[in-house]
Parts: C-alpha cells; sequence; structure tokens
C-alpha cells in the first residue's frame, strides 16, 4: 500500500515534536519533508526566535529537506498566504497530498489552515487535535523528546522560566492561567534532542533578549517577550 505523503509544519519546538512522534508511528502516512517560517531579516524561527542554523541541525537529524518560507517583520496576511501558496504548491508537485500540524485545540487557526490548505489541493492532519495539554507534556517526556524553552510571553511567565526543561517538574511550576503546551502563545521550546533524531543537539545558552510588539491596527494592543538565544555548543 503507498504510504500518503505528509509535509510537516515543523516550529523546532516540542509540539511539533510530538505530532511528527506520533505520526511516524502510523502505517498510513510518510512525513516526506518540514516546513518552517523564517524571519528573513534575522534569519530565525518566526515566534520561537530559534537560529537557523538549529533548525538546519534539527532537518539533518531526522533526515528530511527543509523548505525555507522567509518572511518579512511583520508581514500582513496577503504576503504571508501567497508565501505559504507558493510553498505548498512546489510540495503538491512532488506528490505530497497533507499538511500536518501540532496543534491542539484552537478552532480559529485549524480553520484558517485547512482554508490555505484547500487552494493548494491539500489537506491538513493533526494528530494532537482535541488532546488533553497535560498529559502531552508527559507524554513529550516520557517518548524521550527533550526540550528547552526558548520564548516566553510576559503577561504570563517571567523570564526565569526561560532554559527550563519540558517535563513533569515544569508542569508543577506553572501558573493556573497557564495552558500546560502553551497552546495561546504563554511559552514556545526548542527540541534538541529526540528518538527521531540520529544524535542529539549539544546546546548552550547564551543572552536573553526583550521585545515588544504593537500592533498598527488597534493602538490599546500590546504584548512583550523574553527570548533565550540558543546556540550549538
Amino acid at each position: 500500500m503507498n504510504k500518503v505523503k505528509v509535509v510537516m509544519n515543523w516550529s523546532s519546538g516540542k509540539d511539533a515534536a510530538l505530532a511528527f512522534h506520533l505520526l511516524s508511528q502510523q502505517a498510513d502516512y510518510e512525513v516526506t519533508h518540514l516546513l518552517t517560517t523564517l524571519s528573513q531579516d534575522h534569519d530565525r524561527v518566526v515566534m520561537h526566535g530559534v537560529r537557523e542554523s538549529l533548525l538546519d541541525m534539527q532537518a539533518q537529524r531526522m533526515d528530511l529537506p527543509l523548505i525555507k518560507v522567509k518572511l518579512p517583520a511583520s508581514p500582513d496576511d496577503t504576503v504571508y498566504k501567497n508565501a505559504m501558496l507558493k510553498a505548498l504548491t512546489d510540495l503538491k508537485s512532488h506528490g505530497v497530498t497533507m499538511s500536518s500540524f501540532g496543534d491542539i485545540f484552537l478552532e480559529d487557526l485549524k480553520q484558517y489552515r485547512e482554508q490555505q490548505l484547500a487552494q493548494a489541493g491539500m489537506s491538513g492532519l493533526f494528530p494532537l487535535w482535541k488532546g488533553n495539554t497535560k498529559e502531552m507534556v508527559n507524554l513529550v517526556e516520557d517518548s524521550g523528546i527533550e526540550a528547552i524553552v526558548v520564548c516566553v510571553n510576559e503577561k504570563y511567565l517571567g523570564k526565569e522560566y526561560l532554559g527550563k526543561k519540558i517535563g513533569a517538574e515544569f508542569l508543577s511550576s506553572l501558573p493556573g492561567n497557564v495552558d500546560p503546551c502553551g497552546e495561546n502563545g504563554e511559552f514556545h521550546t526548542f527540541v534538541h534532542s529526540a528518538p527521531f533524531f540520529r544524535s542529539a543537539i549539544t546546546i548552550k545558552t547564551g543572552e536573553i533578549v526583550h521585545k515588544k510588539y504593537t500592533s498598527s491596527d488597534n493602538q490599546d494592543w500590546d504584548t512583550s517577550f523574553y527570548f533565550l538565544d540558543v546556540s550549538a555548543d
């Protein structure tokens, strides 16, 4: 039986890693590519702030080709959609018919992704959908996926959470208003070791950077993030 070819939307973090891990255990699917959005100004993973060089190391250890979609700072929706549509159309020409995500419960985001995929003649796959996020943190740890926090939303968590390892201890330290997987954007992670890596990535942590973001559409909206710079050791 021919397997369905899938592109994994790879954020470099734990949810994408867990989705990939679960998907790889299903006989019907074959992940053939990774797809990541990067800031063209900083060569870092969008939202996570992870260096492009570390992203490359992950893909190399997974023995998978990595498709990079480079975006300008604060791209409008049209720019984002056009860039993604081009990438998806190219993948479709290589026989890829499904796109997988690590989304868990954000319905509007899922619908947005599915609408975008439909334009490219593809469909979505959501291995973590509607899962219990507390149980997923434990599953990440039990599966041998090792990830650390590299970004926190200042409205939810302090910079002292940067560098913490995802697992039971981390889970017990979270405030009650923070989703265990950070599904509402409270924090983001970087995976440096996994059972599907040929070898672990030895990392070292560097400076902490604070960035504030505002919206031109809503002057009352603003949010700030702390980013932990991580590099290969």
